[in-house]
């Protein structure tokens, strides 16, 4: 199931308010993974070792799309072949 740019937003808002309350990735990363157990990924890094251009970008974390359909999964900025996502969280320095 792709995911829909309201389904997007939803996942940037919880993630948004958990680091607000000062959750830790981790943590962030196992909340939003139980609020949409059905994506294939769901995974933390930190900004800095990301390589690619964020989807989205909010004031804690940018928020990249992954492209799982194949053996290897991908980073992608199309919402229709998303199967999952990655919260990279920013320093504080950025």
């Amino acid at each position: 199931m792709p995911l829909s740019p309201e389904r997007i937003d939803t996942i940037a808002t919880l993630a948004s308010q958990l680091f607000a309350e000062g959750r830790n990735l981790d943590s962030v990363v196992r909340a939003v993974r139980a609020a949409n157990p059905d994506l294939k990924t769901v995974t933390g890094a930190m900004a800095a070792v990301m390589a690619e251009d964020p989807f989205r970008e909010e004031a804690a974390f940018d928020l990249h799309l992954v492209d799982g359909n194949n053996h290897c999964w991908l980073i992608t900025d199309r919402s229709e072949l998303a199967t999952g996502l990655v919260i990279a969280q920013r320093d504080e320095d950025e």
